[in-house]
């Protein structure tokens, strides 16, 4: 058991993506089943958008207001308190959310732990492939990689 006021934020930022978050399944020795707190500032989204191949993920909405960008098409969906979301692994899971709204967005995030795991990136065509540590884990992946599709060769290349 943990208490979320006992975990401390980590603060991810990168080019176009912004967030804190706490590992709350991590803190409780969780490995089947992940589970954390995120909150993002107006104006911020934490991931491209982008599905799971090998992972079903669920986001539950506990304050803020914001948009779920759902499915490989990104039909926008609004997000309000008490609403619950849940993403296949496949191309009909594919998520983005995004805080438009004015206020801090917090959410809970749900997910299976397997690994290996391929991520697709409808928008921008690429592919991320992780093994020896599922997403969101703390292990020590032993592949990892992000590519464009376009950049493949043939199999004996």
């Amino acid at each position: 058991m943990v208490n979320e006021a006992d975990i401390e934020w980590t603060d991810q930022e990168g080019e176009e993506t912004a967030f804190q978050r706490k590992k709350l399944a991590a803190a409780s020795d969780g490995e089947d089943l992940g589970c954390s707190l995120y909150e993002l500032d107006p104006g911020e989204r934490p991931w491209s958008l982008h599905y799971h191949t090998g992972n079903e993920e669920a986001f539950y909405v506990l304050a803020g207001e914001g948009t779920l960008r759902r499915g490989e098409e990104a039909e926008d969906v609004a997000l309000e308190p008490g609403e619950y979301v849940a993403c296949p692994a496949d191309a009909s899971g594919a998520h983005q959310i995004v805080n438009d709204g004015d206020e801090p967005l917090r959410y809970l995030a749900v997910s299976t732990m397997h690994e290996p795991d391929v991520l697709v990136y409808p928008e921008v065509d690429g592919l991320g492939v992780m093994a020896g540590s599922p997403p969101g884990g703390d292990g020590e992946r032993s592949v990892s990689g992000f590519y464009r599709r376009g950049d493949a060769v043939e199999y004996w290349d």
